[in-house]
């Protein structure tokens, strides 16, 4: 059996043992086996000379989400899973050691915070204004942070508001609440967060047409990205609302519909996806995907299962280049081409690097300075799609 399998074992034992148990007992067997996989680290002392470390979000689904909960999975009392799976390491924030919110004083233009609130829920969130403006009504990118990541954090690393400086578009950083995920995850693996007018998914939509409204956004030049959770959420909005984003961009995340619950989600994270039908978009939308190949936190073959949704069924031309980004990382890149020969999805593979932004600063957590600048590259193929 292979080391993820045993894990997946454990966990499966771990929440069948919890089912009946009062909620301090169910963490207490759920934590029993993640520290024994070595992806919760044991507190120091006793229980009464030390708190127990902070890992599970009890707090109540919002009423729209009840009727999918299935009181069958103890799971449910461990939703913030996925943060425990980030990595440790240069550029990296450590959990319990999170970074502060950083503003963007080095940048002309305001960075406004803001709030959206809607039937399925409520969100703040960071908006960058450029203090140079764009001819015409200016392009949005929305930025989805990943997992123990905040607005600020995100901003930071992506270096994302520079070059919204330099292009004249604005960029929107929607922030996941605490009281949805304890560790600020997007829940992109729970069936209510994969549809179209349901959780997050219209959470995030509403609030970008809102500030399209506010901010005479062009409605042919919205487009959605993220980091690993964030990512895997672009693309869950890529797919089910195709008419509002024109473009995705997925750095280390999942595809549409390859989770539903913790032990599945656990499962694609490492590679092993069941064979499962997400919503996929009604035309073609594109997708420029990043992704390390020593990606030990999700699995390399995600990104590619990503390009596989929202590609063309019908083959088209493909071209394969390579290169060397900063620090000597080198990628491969594989450009689809449609008819009349414009690219409509790139892959990069960045060779040797894990689960970080790739090309990102180290201002922000999980950025990895090294290899191509995955921030200029989304940019560039964002405002090279023909206007809708």
């Amino acid at each position: 059996m292979k080391p993820y399998e045993e894990f997946i074992e454990k966990m499966l034992n771990a929440t069948r043992a919890s089912q009946g148990q009062s909620p301090a007992a169910a963490t207490e067997i759920i934590q029993q086996a993640l520290r024994s996989a070595g992806l919760l680290q044991p507190t120091e002392g006793t229980a009464q000379d030390a708190p127990a470390q902070q890992f599970v979000d009890l707090n109540e689904a919002p009423a729209w989400a009840r009727k999918w909960q299935a009181p069958e999975h103890g799971a449910e009392a461990v939703r913030d899973w996925a943060a425990r799976f980030m990595p440790k390491g240069p550029g990296h924030a450590r959990p319990g050691h999170e970074r502060p919110g950083r503003q963007a004083a080095d940048e002309p233009g305001q960075f406004l915070s803001g709030s959206f609130s809607a039937e399925a829920g409520s969100r703040n969130y960071r908006l960058y204004v450029p203090a140079h403006k764009a001819e015409g009504a200016p392009a949005l990118v929305v930025m989805l942070h990943g997992c123990q990541q905040n607005p600020e954090d995100f901003a930071a690393g992506t270096r994302m508001n520079a070059l919204a400086e330099k292009s004249g578009c604005l960029v929107l950083y929607p922030e996941q609440a605490r009281s949805a995920n304890g560790s600020n995850c997007w829940n992109w693996f729970e069936t209510p967060h994969q549809q179209r007018a349901l959780g997050e998914p219209a959470i995030i939509a509403g609030m970008t047409r809102e500030v399209m409204r506010e901010h005479g956004i062009d409605p042919g030049r919205v487009y959605v990205a993220g980091l690993s959770a964030g990512g895997a959420m672009a693309a869950i909005l890529g797919a089910t609302y195709p008419d509002l984003y024109a473009a995705i961009g997925v750095h280390s995340g999942l595809p549409v519909g390859s989770a539903h619950d913790l032990m599945s989600a656990l499962n694609a994270m490492k590679g092993a996806r069941k064979k499962r039908h997400g919503a996929r978009p009604e035309r073609p939308l594109p997708a420029i995907v990043f992704h390390g190949d020593q990606d030990a936190t999700v699995h390399p073959s995600n990104g590619q299962a990503v390009l596989r949704q929202f590609a063309p069924t019908t083959p088209l031309r493909q071209v394969e280049d390579r290169g060397e980004g900063g620090a000597g990382r080198g990628y491969t890149r594989t450009s689809t081409l449609d008819d009349a020969g414009r690219v409509v999805t790139e892959h990069w593979t960045v060779h040797g690097a894990g689960h970080a932004w790739s090309g990102g600063s180290t201002a922000g957590s999980y950025a990895d300075p090294a290899g191509p600048d995955a921030s200029s590259e989304m940019l560039r193929f964002f405002l090279a799609q023909p206007p809708r």
